[in-house]
């Protein structure tokens, strides 16, 4: 039977023993009824995790005897999904598989044509609850490296910013090609493997000719998602899912 995990930051496994608290002691003692005794797993959502004995409890935490330490290498290939922002609560879902399909960042895009607009401390309120998403994914799928969710852009600043090997846009259209193709096309030329990847997932209405001219002005490659039109979650699910099997 799997053991229960639990996140405990880098900065709390210092000293010995390990103890959960707030949220955490909470999901162990109130939700998943762990009690003294129990075995459980921490990890610290930088690559290491440890299986513990929970030694004793109280109200609001949770004292850990650590029996075994584990570290799990980082992804051979970075992947970063630069997600436009959809309505309602899809940034979750999108959040959640795309931790499952391990990616190590994802960057909130305002595009011109992304219906929720978010700044200052709306945004910031958001971020720490689509981080808390991926925090919990993490916890139910045995990932151990936790993406981080960076601050928005628009694909104006981000295209500038971002220099990764292979950069992607997912658009509609004729000049799009398979990422195989695009792959192909590369090592031709002879570049050595590359090490990080980032892929622009647009809005329900997709990104606007200037957006995509834009991009592709900086380097990104426009990626065919095949021939049908694709919800905005599940582009970028397809999406993750192509290119972590392509490149890792």
């Amino acid at each position: 039977m799997a053991k229960h995990r639990f996140y405990l930051p880098v900065d709390r496994w210092v000293p010995d023993p390990l103890a959960l608290d707030g949220e955490e002691a909470h999901h162990c003692l109130d939700v998943m009824r762990c009690r003294a005794g129990d075995r459980v797993v921490v990890f610290d959502g930088l690559g290491t995790e440890a299986e513990a004995e929970i030694t004793a409890v109280s109200r609001g935490s949770v004292s850990l005897s650590t029996r075994l330490v584990i570290t799990t290498p980082r992804p051979t290939v970075a992947i970063t999904l630069v997600q436009a922002v959809p309505k309602g609560k899809n940034m979750d879902l999108i959040i959640q598989k795309a931790t499952e399909l391990g990616i190590s960042r994802l960057v909130p895009l305002l595009s011109e044509r992304t219906v929720v607009q978010l700044d200052g401390e709306d945004f910031e309120k958001k971020r720490q609850k689509w981080q808390r998403v991926a925090v919990e994914a993490c916890k139910q799928c045995g990932q151990n490296w936790v993406p981080e969710v960076a601050a928005p852009a628009s694909v104006e600043a981000l295209t500038r910013q971002v220099k990764d090997p292979i950069r992607l846009i997912a658009a509609i259209g004729s000049d799009s090609r398979p990422l195989k193709t695009l792959l192909a096309e590369r090592a031709q030329t002879g570049e050595a493997p590359p090490d990080a990847a980032t892929v622009m997932i647009g809005p329900e209405g997709d990104f606007t000719p200037a957006e995509i001219s834009t991009a592709l002005s900086q380097g990104f490659l426009p990626l065919s998602l095949g021939p049908l039109i694709l919800r905005s979650e599940t582009a970028a699910i397809y999406a993750l899912s192509i290119i972590g099997h392509e490149l890792r």
